[in-house]
């Protein structure tokens, strides 16, 4: 588990290639090491797993089709079926 999630889009394959490389090359900079990445080569869901902090970074459409947000949601139906227990 991570202490943080971020979600975030990027409008086009090379926006989100981008953004990717900024956060990468930012957490080098600073001292946090290798993070792990997934998705560079194609750039529609880049994950990026840097320790306490996941970044997800989408083209538009492929954060629609998703919708990961619903899953972390507080009233998503699995928790509130497991909380009903």
């Amino acid at each position: 588990m991570a202490d943080s999630l971020i979600v975030a889009s990027g409008r086009s394959h090379r926006h989100v290639g981008a953004l990717a490389d900024h956060i990468i090359r930012a957490l080098k900079e600073n001292g946090f090491g290798k993070a792990r990445v997934e998705g560079l080569p194609h750039c529609d869901w880049v994950l990026i797993d840097a320790g306490d902090v996941v970044v997800h970074l989408f083209r538009p459409e492929v954060r629609s089709f998703y919708n990961i947000e619903k899953i972390w949601a507080v009233d998503a139906p699995h928790r509130i079926a497991s909380t009903a227990n």
